[in-house]
């Protein structure tokens, strides 16, 4: 007699990924809406995306692969229509030995099996893939691959030097060319840098800046003025620092892009920050914390008051790795509130708000407000000023969660931060939790990974981390990783858990040097031995954690 299979709900329950109370609630849910289990389990927030399909495909027997981290070639999608693919619910990936493989969300899909048995005379390799990710890079995919944004650019280059194009009708195109080959390389930043003959243009990929194009000096100040006005700056001040800010629609995605302009001696000196405001959720495992840290993590955000920070220079995932472990809180039994700048990820059960600062709407008042909601838990997206912090520091005193981000090195500098800040040393003492630090390291591209022989000064590294290595890893470069040798990026921290000895510490205001020899007595793992552990196991390069580390 054949084994009745386990039903999705029960297999993620027994997984710990899911309560039985989430269950229910998604089944009512499921009652009212229709939709199926798993996109209900989804868009409560109860599970991810990804977390849904690594479930789905160990029942199912399927190797899952993470779309957004995989470089799909572009002869597969050349091979078979969008219109096709999206009707038979498959995206190509790669040919390899005349086999196509194939991404698909649903595995009882044959259809999309006899579709490609169909066209290319070979049944193919069939991959699993979580369908918020076959949404979004499907998309993206055809495309770039249907528009590749970088001929397009060469072609305009090559117009310009021959001067058969019109300076002014390509301004607008040349804009939008440069913004969405930034989206198309994942840049969390583009720089337009002019110098004294040309004007330069940086990407900033997996936190490294990346040489993109090189533009004639006489588009400088007409592609800062399309930019400024796109942003709604003023064009004709050109001598003082600005801000502002747009919304993109692109490929069934918006993205908040945030400008900065400051005058140089050649011209003005534009950054673009690209925001995706359909951040995908990432598990605490997904990005990158070991078991013991996972933890630490869980038992600190289910206290029931307290001030927990998440510190690290800009674009090092604080707000991440904060909704991350908010994941962890019971949301169903207690209200979490949060004001950001912006909204990156929408949860359910979490009521969020966005900063408005030209409506006095800032991080501080919106603390204040925050009391007479019934609070259990207040999300802070920064302290940044003394306000902020005195709020921070009354809330958590009164029997709330705070948590919030703080621009400060390590841990330990976090205390001298607050106390900078105006927090006294008495309520700091008692209301400060935790402080957990971080960076993002490139990881090596798992396709060109190789061992190699450590040098003398790599291996005293790994020693000062009593760690005893001979080899490390590194990343030939491929095509998968565009010669870079890294693909993706993952977590290094440390978590400085306030214990009473160093509460005492932070009241008889000793010094940081004394309050981090404690820490380490604690058993907190430094930020960069995290990182070395790491290497070790073939994740990361030495070279990367000194990059990040500092």
């Amino acid at each position: 007699m054949a084994e009745t299979p386990i039903r999705i709900g029960d297999l993620l329950i027994s997984k710990g990924m899911l309560t039985k109370k989430q269950l229910e609630i998604a089944l009512i849910q499921q009652r009212v809406t229709g939709a199926i289990l798993g996109d209900t389990l989804i868009s409560l927030g109860f599970v991810t995306s990804r977390e849904f399909a690594e479930t789905i495909a160990l029942q199912s027997g399927i190797e899952y692969i993470d779309l957004r981290h995989f470089n799909i070639s572009d002869e597969a999608l050349r091979l078979i229509p969008k219109e096709t693919a999206r009707k038979c619910g498959y995206i190509p990936l790669e040919i390899r030995n005349s086999v196509l493989s194939i991404g698909v969300s649903n595995p009882s899909n044959v259809v999309a099996v006899d579709s490609v048995r169909h066209m290319t005379g070979n049944p193919p390799r069939v991959y699993l893939v979580d369908h918020d990710a076959y949404n979004e890079v499907i998309e993206s995919a055809y495309y770039f691959t249907e528009h590749p944004v970088h001929r397009r650019l060469e072609e305009l280059f090559s117009g310009i030097k021959s001067g058969t194009a019109v300076q002014g009708s390509i301004i607008p195109e040349l804009a939008d060319l440069l913004l969405m080959d930034g989206i198309r390389r994942k840049a969390t930043d583009i720089h337009l840098t002019p110098s004294k003959e040309v004007l330069h243009v940086f990407y900033r990929i997996d936190g490294v800046l990346t040489y993109g194009h090189c533009l004639s000096h006489l588009f400088k100040s007409a592609i800062a003025s399309r930019i400024k006005i796109l942003a709604h700056m003023d064009i004709a001040e050109q001598r003082l620092p600005q801000d502002g800010s747009y919304a993109l629609g692109f490929l069934n995605r918006k993205y908040d892009l945030r400008i900065s302009s400051v005058p140089s001696i050649y011209g003005e000196n534009i950054v673009i920050r690209v925001l995706s405001t359909s951040g995908q959720l990432m598990s605490m495992t997904e990005l990158g914390l070991n078991d013991g840290l996972i933890i630490t993590m869980r038992g600190l955000f289910n206290r029931s008051h307290g001030i927990l920070l998440i510190t690290g220079p800009t674009g090092s995932g604080k707000t991440t790795t904060l909704y991350s472990c908010l994941r962890e809180i019971d949301l169903l039994e207690r209200n979490v509130i949060t004001v950001e700048d912006p909204v990156e990820y929408r949860l359910n059960f979490v009521r969020q708000t966005e900063v408005n600062e030209k409506a006095g709407y800032t991080f501080a008042s919106s603390a204040r407000t925050f009391m007479r909601q019934d609070p259990d838990v207040m999300l802070l997206g920064e302290i940044r000023d003394p306000e902020t912090a005195q709020m921070a520091v009354r809330a958590s005193i009164t029997g709330h969660l705070v948590l919030s981000t703080l621009h400060t090195n390590d841990a330990v500098t976090a205390i001298p931060r607050l106390l900078d800040l105006g927090m006294d040393k008495l309520l700091l003492s008692s209301s400060l939790m935790a402080v957990a630090s971080q960076r993002l390291a490139r990881k090596i591209c798992p396709h060109c990974r190789e061992e190699y022989r450590l040098s003398e000064p790599e291996k005293n590294i790994f020693k000062r981390a009593a760690l005893e290595q001979e080899s490390g890893y590194r990343g030939r470069g491929c095509d998968r990783c565009d010669g870079t040798g890294y693909s993706g990026r993952t977590l290094i921290s440390e978590v400085l858990v306030i214990n009473p000895e160093i509460r005492e510490m932070i009241y008889n205001g000793a010094s940081t040097g004394t309050i981090y020899k404690a820490a380490l007595e604690g058993g907190m793992v430094p930020l960069v031995a995290d990182g070395l552990r790491k290497a070790a196991s073939g994740l990361t390069t030495v070279s990367e954690i000194k990059r990040v580390s500092g």
